[in-house]
Order: structure tokens, then sequence, then C-alpha cells
């Protein structure tokens, strides 16, 4: 998709399986590659790894199954928890004995293994699509498309009728941008996803070179665009991509009023 082209309004669920049966993975993985409009973004075969992805990846829903090996069912939900709020987390597992009423206040679905797999598919995309709005936009290596970035972001905060963030997403928004111009001299994807809890602002690019925060001087001007978004931002990172080039995002809280719509 070019800038000039409509802005993408669906964008993949973005989904993290956790299972220690490489096989479950992949019948799950295969079920969701037929169906569409998923993305698996990584594969946990233990606890420690779930919870290491989830607070790397911040999927859209975690598929987990309780039974791991190194860890407690119950903790390993909650560490998921904690580290990505903002991720929804349906249970698929083969245990008859986990309490039901406790799933329920922790999780936002349940499914046993022997259940049809388009059961599963189908409560995936529902939680996914729940309560979140995600759109995204492809922009050239050129400096206007910086302008293009804001806009973009203006027209989709008052889409979502958000206004309390605007100034604030605006700034990170010209920051993540011009970083991704003048480190990775590449062209670049900006996705803009409000969940509950927050505003997120990401920007990808195909680029070799990372932006760094440099010690703030009275004469240097370079390396302060990072520092501006850590104090904007509620939190803040940066991954490496798998095909080459990375993901720099920052999050934005959403005052209560918006977060209860």
């Amino acid at each position: 998709m070019s800038a000039g082209s409509a802005y993408a309004a669906c964008v993949p669920i973005r989904v993290l399986l956790v299972d220690d049966v490489v096989e479950v993975r992949r019948l799950v993985r295969t079920s969701l590659r037929f169906r569409g409009g998923f993305e698996v973004v990584g594969e946990a075969a233990d606890g420690a790894e779930a919870v290491q992805l989830a607070d790397q990846l911040r999927p859209d829903v975690v598929v987990l199954d309780l039974g791991l090996p190194d860890i407690a069912g119950r903790e390993v939900l909650s560490r998921v928890r904690e580290v990505s709020p903002a991720s929804k987390v349906v249970v698929f597992s083969g245990l008859e004995t986990i309490d039901r009423a406790w799933i329920q206040d922790h999780a936002e679905g349940f499914v046993v293994k022997d259940a049809d797999l388009g059961y599963l598919v189908d409560l995936l995309e529902s939680v996914g699509r729940h309560h979140e709005t995600r759109a995204s936009i492809d922009l050239p290596d050129d400096l206007r498309s910086v302008s293009t970035a804001r806009r973009f972001v203006r027209d989709k905060l008052a889409e979502w009728d958000i206004d309390g963030p605007l100034d604030d997403a605006l700034l990170v928004t010209s920051e993540l941008a011009a970083n991704a111009l003048t480190h990775a001299r590449s062209s670049y994807r900006l996705l803009l996803s409000r969940s509950e809890q927050a505003l997120r602002i990401e920007v990808a690019d195909t680029g070799a070179g990372t932006p760094e925060p440099q010690p703030l001087t009275d004469t240097e001007e370079h390396g302060r665009g990072l520092h501006l978004v850590g104090a904007l931002a509620a939190s803040w990172g940066m991954e490496s991509a798998e095909s080459g080039g990375k993901r720099v995002w920052a999050e934005l809280a959403l005052p209560a009023a918006l977060a209860a719509d």
C-alpha cells in the first residue's frame, strides 16, 4: 500500500501461541492462516518464554495452555497480564480440573482442546477485535511524509473520538517517523491502535540504523527525540524484526472516561 492509497482500517490480529506441544501450536497456527486476518507473532513452549514474549511483543491475543512444564498455569496467566495488560488471553487447555470461575475472572475465554478448532478461531477473532481499533499506513523515505503521518494520526483520533492525548500523540508520531527517516533511511509503516487502556503508536522500518537516546546537553540537538518520547509516553520500546529492520513504539495512557467507552 502506498502513501496515496486508502488507510488500512483492518490489520491482522497479532497472536502469541503458548503450548509445550509443537503439534498443537502447528494446528492452531495453520487454522489461523486458513481463516485469515491473523498474524502469529511468536510461539512459546513454556511459561518463562511466554512471559518474555508477551512483554516483548505485546500481542493482541495470547492463546495459553495452562499445563506448561515449568510454571503453574495461574501464575503464568497472572504474569502475562502484568507484563502485557492490554493483551487478551484465551485459555486453550486439556486440563479438566481448572477452576472455571477463576478463569472467567482472569481470561477472555476458555476452550478445551478436544473442541472444534473453528470454535477457537471464532473466539480469537471476536476477542481480538473487541474494544480495539487499529489502522496503518505505509509511508515513503521522504521528510514530507512526517506531515502525512501527523495528519493520519489526527484524522484517526478524530474518527475514534479521542482528543485528550492528541498533542502528545502528534509529537510522538513526529519523533518516531523522523527517527525512521534519519537512522534507517528507509520507507516505514505507521501503525496506530487503541485498546481500552492506551493509544499505541508504532513505526516499523526496514533499515539497519537504530536510534539511541543521547545524554542531554546544552549544545547537542541530535538524540533528544527519544527523551521526549520517554517523557510523554506511559511506556515505549524498540524491537528488532525477524525480517530485518525494527519497530519503535510508544503507548500513551487514555483518560479513564475514554477507556470506559
